[in-house]
């Protein structure tokens, strides 16, 4: 495999090489940060490949993955599962002559190594590469899934073999169900580089990915991704996106939010606040917490956090 230096955010047109690279605008200059303690530097926001779905077809989602990249996108999360593996197709299209520029992401939901490795051929195939740069267990929900990942035969051992093999660069895991399965499977192996939760400004008023799982995490030194910035698009009925986005990005220990921005004006948003972050006092986080729980006019807890476990 050709070992690349990666670069993100503006150095990309620093290619002198006349490849497609080179044809592209100049990107808006988004900050970098150091992911956890993978000694890798990313863009503190990243296009997320689960609302591909939004798009008529794969196509279309191609031409919105392409202009996320000229946009100054470098960050670029997706998953086997998403739209039936058409968003990695989108994703391989919308990429194609400039993957080396960007943090490229997929997910399994296998739980055998064989599997999981069937999934990594189909995912690097899609998208047109021949490494990821962080692979990741996904959907990790019980105790029951734990055991299977990390049994003799189970999906970290192909997570493991592909890092070695240069098939990917970076492991981790995701999921959105229980903080403390989160927490389990962070302290049952030492060798994750990243892990994937939801939080946001109402996610401490039941079972708290930010209290429970987040400083697991911090403590370990992992990389930790933000989902649910906007809770499902129901914070903004307390928050603006601004607000949102400020506040997941001034948590202790997180460092990408993953924005299933689905339209330009939504990413444009996410790149200005990034560009001109200033992160908030620990007296504005609790006030944007007790503004996001009684501003929503809805129950916090399951009637917000579906995703969660049944209470």
């Amino acid at each position: 495999m050709e070992r690349r230096s990666f670069l993100y955010g503006a150095l990309a047109a620093a290619h002198a090489t006349a490849t497609a690279d080179a044809l592209t605008p100049e990107p808006a200059a988004i900050p970098l940060v150091e992911f956890g303690k993978s000694g890798v530097r990313v863009q503190p926001i990243a296009q997320g490949g689960a609302r591909m779905d939004l798009h008529p077809d794969v196509a279309t989602a191609a031409a919105h993955v392409r202009r996320m990249y000229e946009l100054g996108v470098r960050f670029f999360d997706c998953a086997r599962s998403y739209w039936g593996g058409r968003a990695e197709e989108a994703y391989g299209i919308g990429l194609e002559g400039v993957r080396r520029n960007v943090f490229l992401t997929s997910k399994t939901m296998a739980r055998t190594a064989a599997e999981a490795r069937r999934d990594l051929e189909t995912s690097l195939r899609l998208l047109k590469t021949d490494y990821l740069d962080l692979w990741q267990i996904h959907d990790v929900r019980d105790q029951n899934d734990i055991g299977r990942i990390l049994a003799p035969g189970g999906a970290l051992e192909a997570l493991e073999a592909a890092k070695k093999e240069g098939k990917c660069r970076l492991i981790g895991f995701t999921g959105h169900f229980d903080p403390a399965a989160h927490a389990a499977l962070l302290k049952a192996y030492g060798g994750w580089d990243s892990v994937m939760m939801p939080l946001h400004a109402a996610d401490h008023a039941w079972l708290s990915f930010e209290q429970i799982a987040l400083p697991v995490a911090v403590q370990q030194g992992v990389a930790v991704q933000a989902i649910k910035v906007f809770g499902k698009a129901n914070l903004l009925r307390a928050l603006n996106p601004v607000e949102c986005l400020r506040y997941v990005l001034s948590l202790p220990g997180v460092h990408v939010a993953i924005c299933g921005a689905g339209t330009e004006g939504q990413m444009l948003d996410n790149i200005r606040t990034v560009q001109n972050l200033r992160r908030m006092t620990p007296e504005e986080l609790a006030g944007v917490r007790q503004r996001a729980t009684r501003g929503l006019g809805v129950a916090t807890g399951p009637a917000l956090e579906y995703w969660k476990k049944p209470a």
